[in-house]
């Protein structure tokens, strides 16, 4: 079942939970259907990739997908991980905020 996360493509996170811990990175993909995402420089593994016409063959080093629950957004204010809201503004648009320090997330 595809659910809706409060972490979304673009945004700043940090890994709270494994072999990755604290490391930060921007979100490069969200799989709904898995309850994970790409983090940009966490969870690097090496992949044996055979030589075809179009790659040259090697080892490569790419981001794994991580569980969703080990990534907290990270707060634009003082960088620290934090929980997400969601606030109604005086326009009528409905836009994510840190709890930590209240700040607005989505820039619309």
């Amino acid at each position: 079942m595809a659910l809706k996360f409060k972490i979304r493509r673009g945004d700043n996170v940090v890994v709270t939970a494994g072999r990755d811990k604290g490391k930060r990175g921007e979100v490069l993909m969200v799989l709904r259907k898995e309850n994970r995402a790409i983090v940009q420089g966490a969870n690097q593994v090496k992949k044996h990739q055979k030589q075809s016409a179009s790659q040259d063959g090697g080892i490569i080093t790419k981001e794994a997908p991580i569980h969703i629950s080990n990534l907290a957004l990270e707060d634009p204010k003082d960088r620290k991980p934090t929980r997400v809201g969601f606030r109604i503004l005086e326009d009528g648009t409905k836009v994510r905020f840190a709890k930590r320090s209240g700040e607005v997330i989505d820039e619309h």
